[in-house]
């Protein structure tokens, strides 16, 4: 870090007057408004959820990871300070951090991360990363050394550990998380006022506490994008990351806003439950992704900011295959394939709609598209909590539902049997069985391609496209990510110019 160095001694200020202009003089700002789509649900534990507006109010801001991922992907040391990696890639040497602790004034130390990790893999466990957490065994050497062991091998195992998924949680306060979180970050959970906002003030018992230019931080949940852009033309919103991008054009020329477009490794589906008639014929399936233009959705759902996919895969990713030709637009070829799937008359098919306004918009564009081959899809708009309940949830009740799958490498997903989609596929399980044990980074690249040819040909879902993700904020807010790797708001890298 670097030290400031006084320019001017003491005596020569006393001799010399100084006009000071009165904004000069006063304090930079120490407050901020940042706003969000989605209210965080069920709670503030992000391994007690899947959804990712709880880790963008709690990641890095109450809760630390072992190893932090950044703007560009990278990944560094956060509650880890240095690891070392077998050759095998199988076992993994961490050096924690010294003096850190919790909010509640209990110690961070191997023994809560050997916790966190039987917690996250346990068998009450519903960390959607848990199938990951239960192939670890966790061992510790001394207060701050532990050795992780996996059964899998996995490349990016530092940057999962950087996820929400891997919070290191305090043993005493875990099963309050939900909403009194405790963590080792630099913010403190000041208030929820359930349905309007959240809001974070800096705890002064962080180990780097003065690095921190802000000191209160509220997130506020509006849904409506036309709310949204009046929010931040009438100020009362410093920064909304993820903005719907329908209210771009406005801000682009207005020299008191800032627009970041962001790269993303997200995925936006049409998702379809492949256990329900006659959804499980994969001639219907492909007849559903063959009706939709994907470009014509990409305009209508995200106003162009995206890329076509054909598969759950993004490009840039490591192994990336372009799959796009497998079920390319043919309205024709669609109408063929549910004839031959003995479908003759109309099919009746609902299509869920979380809130977001990727999903209602691009419902609207999907449902028209798939009427011109004798598909009606009924839209049922549904709330965040019912999406989660019944739609990803035990009940997995839905024939379509749009939704965009933000986490890096999720492939694995696919290889669940009681995921919600309901895909069951010994060959796809074989090929991430070996993706997962392969040492040699050319054997996974071909796989990782065989895997995303697999799941196209096999049409699991219309696969639509990779989002690019848009911020708009006050032109003084400086810290915003430029892409976003995994979706968080890093408080502690903000401040004001």
């Amino acid at each position: 870090m670097l030290n400031r160095r006084t320019v001017l001694t003491t005596a020569a200020l006393a001799t010399v007057p100084l006009a000071v202009p009165s904004a000069f003089a006063q304090s930079k700002k120490d407050s901020i408004v940042l706003a969000m789509a989605l209210e965080p649900s069920p709670g503030l534990d992000p391994t007690g959820g899947a959804a990712s507006s709880i880790s963008e109010v709690t990641l890095y801001n109450i809760y630390e990871t072992l190893t932090k991922v950044n703007s560009d992907g990278s990944v560094t040391p956060l509650l880890a300070e240095s690891w070392e990696v077998s050759p095998d890639l199988k076992t993994y040497t961490f050096r924690l951090r010294k003096g850190v602790k919790f909010q509640n004034g209990e110690p961070f130390n191997a023994q809560a991360v050997k916790f966190s990790f039987d917690r996250a893999g346990g068998e009450k466990s519903t960390n959607k990363d848990k199938r990951t957490f239960a192939n670890l065994t966790t061992q510790v050497v001394d207060d701050l050394t532990v050795v992780l062991l996996t059964k899998e091998i996995d490349p990016d195992f530092p940057f999962l550990l950087g996820q929400g998924t891997a919070i290191i949680v305090e043993p005493k306060s875990a099963d309050t998380n939900m909403t009194k979180p405790v963590g080792t970050g630099p913010y403190k959970l000041d208030a929820w006022v359930k349905g309007s906002s959240i809001t974070l003030t800096k705890w002064d018992g962080y180990r780097n506490a003065n690095a921190a230019k802000i000191k209160k931080a509220t997130f506020r949940f509006i849904p409506d994008p036309a709310a949204q852009v009046a929010s931040l033309l009438a100020g009362d919103v410093d920064a909304f990351p993820r903005v719907t991008a329908r209210g771009v054009p406005q801000f682009k020329d207005n020299a008191k806003f800032q627009v970041v477009v962001s790269g993303s490794r997200a995925k936006t589906i049409l998702a379809i439950n492949n256990k329900k008639k006659p959804l499980d014929d994969v001639r219907v399936r492909r007849a559903i992704a063959m009706a939709i233009d994907r470009k014509a959705v990409i305009q209508g759902a995200a106003d162009g900011y995206g890329a076509p996919i054909g598969s759950h895969y993004v490009p840039g990713g490591f192994g990336y295959v372009d799959t796009t030709g497998v079920n390319a637009y043919n309205p024709d070829k669609a109408k063929a394939l549910l004839k031959e799937a003995g479908i003759t008359g109309p099919l009746e098919l609902t299509m869920t709609l979380p809130p977001p306004p990727y999903a209602r918009q691009g419902g609207e564009v999907i449902a028209a598209q798939l009427a011109k081959v004798g598909i009606t899809a009924k839209l049922q708009n549904v709330e965040w909590a019912q999406w989660l309940s019944n739609t990803y949830g035990g009940g997995h009740n839905y024939d379509l539902t749009i939704i965009s799958h933000v986490e890096p490498f999720d492939l694995g997903n696919f290889a669940k049997p009681d995921y919600y989609w309901g895909y069951q596929s010994a060959k796809f399980n074989d090929i991430y069985n070996r993706i997962k044990t392969s040492p040699r980074a050319a054997d996974r690249a071909k796989l990782l391609g065989d895997a995303q040819r697999l799941l196209a040909e096999d049409s699991v879902h219309a696969f639509l496209y990779q989002p690019q993700w848009v911020t708009i904020a006050n032109k003084n807010v400086k810290g915003l990510w430029k892409d976003m790797p995994i979706f968080v708001n890093d408080l502690a890298a903000l401040s004001w110019s």
